[in-house]
C-alpha cells in the first residue's frame, strides 16, 4: 500500500516538480496534499495524519524547523527539502529521516522513499507485536495491568498499584514501595485500563486499589490505605462506593 505524504514548500514551482517527482514511484507514495502557507498546513494536519511530510526549511513567517516544534508529538517520518546544505546537522537534531538538497535527484529521492517504506514496515511489525502483547496480557495474565510509557509495555500486578492521582492532562501511579509512574493520560483513561473489579473512582482526581483500604471514614468521607495514606470520597461517588464495599 503506498504511503501517503504531505509536501509543504512556499515555492509552487518546488511543490510542482516534486509531486512530479513522487509520481514517478506510484506504488511507494502518493500525494496526499500540499501546502504553500505553513500555518494552513498546520491546521489540515491538525485532524488528517500522513504517513511522511516533505518539508522546506526556508520559508516566510515559519521556516520548518518551526513548524515541526508545532507539530509536536507526531509518529510519522518528516524529509527535509531545501536548496542549502548548512542544514543537514539542525535537520538531524530534529529527527528528520533524510535531507534531500534542491534540485532533488531521482536517485536520492528513490534511496529516501526506500528509507520510508522501511520505516513503515518496522513500525508495522512493532505495532503487530504490541498488539499481541496486549491480547496475550487481557487472555492469559489475569489480574495483571498493562501500562504504556516512554515507549515501554510495563506488565504490573494489580495489587502493585496503590492508587492513581490526577494532574489535569497527566496521572500519576503511586505502586508499592514508594515507587510511581507517570502517564502523559487522563485519570478517565487509565481507569479504563485497571480491572474494575479491583478499582473504584472515588474522587474527580482519585482512584483507589479497594484491597488497598484499611479504613473508610463516613463523618469525614475519606478512605485510608493500608500505606497511611488518605484520600478523598466524593459525595456523588459515596452512595456507589457504599455499596461497592
Amino acid at each position: 500500500m503506498a504511503l501517503r505524504a504531505i509536501l509543504v514548500d512556499d515555492e509552487p514551482n518546488a511543490l510542482e516538480s516534486l509531486t512530479w517527482e513522487l509520481e514517478q514511484f506510484p506504488d511507494q507514495i502518493q500525494v496526499m496534499q500540499t501546502f504553500t502557507e505553513a500555518d494552513r498546513a498546520l491546521e489540515f494536519m491538525r485532524t488528517q495524519q500522513p504517513d511522511c511530510l516533505f518539508l522546506d526549511i526556508e520559508m516566510p513567517r515559519m521556516d520548518g524547523f518551526t513548524f515541526i516544534r508545532e507539530l509536536g508529538e507526531r509518529s510519522f517520518p518528516v524529509v527535509i527539502t531545501t536548496a542549502y546544505n548548512q542544514y543537514a546537522l539542525q535537520a538531524l537534531k530534529n529527527e528528520a529521516i533524510d535531507y534531500l538538497l534542491k534540485p532533488i535527484d531521482g536517485d536520492d529521492l528513490k534511496d529516501t522513499l526506500d528509507k520510508l517504506t522501511r520505516f513503515h514496515k518496522k513500525n508495522k511489525i512493532s505495532e503487530q507485536l504490541e498488539e499481541l502483547l496486549l491480547e496475550v496480557n487481557r487472555s492469559a495474565l489475569g489480574q495483571k495491568v498493562t501500562i504504556q510509557t516512554d515507549g515501554r509495555l510495563l506488565f504490573l500486578e494489580a495489587d502493585q498499584i496503590h492508587y492513581a492521582e490526577s494532574d489535569g492532562n497527566y496521572t500519576t501511579l503511586f505502586l508499592a514501595e514508594n515507587q510511581k509512574i507517570v502517564l502523559s493520560k487522563k485519570l478517565k483513561e487509565v481507569n479504563q485500563m485497571l480491572p474494575e473489579r479491583s478499582f473504584f473512582r472515588v474522587h474527580n482526581s482519585y482512584v483507589v486499589n479497594l484491597g488497598q483500604i484499611k479504613e473508610y471514614l463516613k463523618s469525614d468521607g475519606y478512605v485510608i490505605l493500608q500505606s497511611g495514606k488518605k484520600i478523598p470520597v466524593s459525595r456523588q461517588k459515596k452512595s456507589d462506593f457504599l455499596d461497592l464495599i
